[in-house]
This record gives C-alpha cells, structure tokens and sequence, in this order.
C-alpha cells in the first residue's frame, strides 16, 4: 500500500476503466491539463480491455501509454484487475499496488479498484473509499465514510454515459465525459 500526504485545498481528477481507449484517455488528459489539479488518481484498469469487456472504441493501449507517460509525475495509480507485470514495464509510474492511501484536507482516502478491496470489506481507519472495476458510477455515504466509484472513461455500463470525478475541498462530482453535466455531487 502507497500512503501519500497532502496539504489542505485539494484538487483532484479521478478516473478508472481506461480499458487502453485512446480518446477518453486524451480528454482525461486535456481536462488535467486545464484544470489545475493537484494530481491525476488513477483507479485501475489502464491499458487492457479484459476478456469480459468488448474492445472499447478507439483501442490503442500504445497511444495510452504515451498519453498517460506525458502525465507521469502527476499521477497516483492502484491496480486493477486488468493490470500485469508487463504493464508496469511499459509505464513509467507505478501500477501494481493493490490499494493507495492519500491523507488530504485532514481526511483519509482510500484508492483501490474495487475488486479485492470493496465499500463493505477495507482496512478501515478512512474517510472516503475511491474505488472504479462496476464501470457505474456510485457516490454515497456508508456507515460515514464516503464511497466514490467514477464510473468508466470507456466502457461505461448501467445505462450512464462515460464519467469520471472531481474532488475539491471536501467535495465530490461524478461528470459525464460525454457533455460535461453532473451526474451526482456531494459534500464530506
């Protein structure tokens, strides 16, 4: 597990399921790039489709790889269920810690993608537990902690459109990639 420390006024983009698509991987990117945010969580799920998943429109694993190379510094990633040893020779930034914890705002966040570790079975000990894999969105408080999944940026699933999160000062927006709107917001 990764343990981070950051001061107050955080701001954060947060995204899972890339999948190896190309083009939403770009538009997290260009978002990152305008936003003036603190760091890029990445929730897992990076460069391979997974034999469950069709192949995800725009398939370039080699162009995610690039774009999310340019990012490397600003990125905090865990691993997810589609993620190999190969894939951590091809990025230069780390991918294969099952779980992160980033202690930011004076609260404790949880990042894991969803598949060993879930909202119902973590260490405990957290404020906020960020977790992607369901490719649905969810942001809700259980038993006081609050439970993030960003959906997918490529494969999204349930009916929603592809989204990705926003974490600023304490408070949370699930956003579709698609137009922009807010699907859920909440304060911690």
């Amino acid at each position: 597990m990764v343990a981070l420390c950051y001061s107050s006024s955080m701001k954060f983009l947060i995204a899972s399921d890339i999948h190896g698509a190309r083009i939403p991987a770009e538009k997290i990117a260009d978002i990152y790039s305008k936003g003036s945010f603190d760091k890029l969580l990445l929730l897992g799920d990076l460069l391979y489709h997974g034999p469950r998943n069709d192949l995800p429109d725009s398939y370039e694993p080699k162009a995610v790889i690039q774009i999310l190379s340019e990012l490397k510094n600003e990125i905090i990633a865990v691993r997810g269920n589609c993620e190999a040893e190969v894939d951590q020779m091809v990025l230069p930034f780390s991918v294969l810690s099952e779980s992160a914890v980033v202690f930011a705002d004076g609260i404790r966040i949880f990042m894991t993608h969803g598949h060993k570790y879930t909202k119902e079975n973590h260490p405990g000990g957290i404020d906020a537990f960020f977790s992607g894999h369901t490719h649905i969105p969810l942001l809700e408080t259980a038993e006081g902690i609050t439970v993030l999944n960003p959906g997918s940026i490529s494969i999204p699933k349930g009916g929603f459109p592809p989204s990705y999160a926003l974490y600023e000062d304490r408070r949370i927006s699930i956003i579709s990639l698609t137009d922009g709107s807010v699907l859920y917001k909440s304060e911690m």
